[in-house]
């Protein structure tokens, strides 16, 4: 029979044991968090064929898959993706794995998660796709996969521009700039849709100095 000293030391150890495994991402749905957001892929595929959750949430409601895009960790988002894991799960800033994929330009992400069903109807925290935030920083391959989906080219954020708005007011005119103008008047973007001040896309690229695009939106219609 076990003595009340033997009792409280076994006791001592299991809450040791149970602290160890918090501290090193063993709850559950941790070790799945941690091994994602470090790009650990053997351990997420073990992980997996055991029956682990593929969709634990942190503290921020992130997923593993979410934090794999965050960490730019492709294997391990490829892995996460093909066992079923939800590119549309949102965290509390409103990032999914989708949206973040196209502001974070993750190309070969972005290719991986069209198969899978994205949710065009969710939007970022600022009201945006993922095409919105691709074309401001200059992500002109994920754009070009972007543009074969069935993504809203016209969508309008919380800022009042769209994804042609946001090229000219937050881009800098260069070449990448340029290439993404061509490339979502192409496929439909309408320039003339103005800003919640009433000032149009070309309007905008003239008072920035950015020829090209100006005169890509020109021969577009623009006005």
């Amino acid at each position: 029979m076990l003595s009340y000293s033997g009792f409280t030391a076994a006791l001592a150890a299991l809450m040791l044991l149970s602290m160890g495994n918090v501290a090193t991402g063993q709850q559950p749905g941790g070790d799945m968090l941690a091994a994602a957001a470090r790009g650990d892929v053997p351990r997420l595929q073990q992980l997996i064929a055991a029956g682990a959750p593929l969709d634990p949430v942190d503290a921020a409601r992130q997923t593993p898959l979410l934090l794999a895009v965050q960490n730019n960790h492709t294997a391990a988002a490829k892995v996460l993706i093909e066992a079923g894991a939800n590119i549309n799960a949102q965290a509390v800033n409103s990032d999914t794995p989708w949206l973040l994929a196209g502001a974070r330009g993750r190309t070969e992400m972005i290719r991986l998660m069209i198969p899978r069903g994205p949710d065009y109807a969710l939007r970022n925290r600022y009201g945006g796709s993922a095409l919105v935030p691709a074309c401001h920083y200059g992500h002109v391959d994920a754009v070009r996969l972007l543009l074969t989906t069935k993504i809203d080219v016209n969508q309008v954020n919380n800022l009042g521009w769209t994804c042609l708005l946001e090229i000219v007011i937050l881009g800098d005119g260069g070449p990448a700039h340029v290439e993404i103008t061509r490339m979502v008047l192409a496929a439909g973007a309408d320039p003339n849709i103005n800003d919640n001040q009433g000032v149009s896309p070309l309007a905008h690229a003239r008072q920035r100095g950015q020829s090209e695009v100006a005169k890509l939106i020109a021969q577009a219609g623009g006005r």
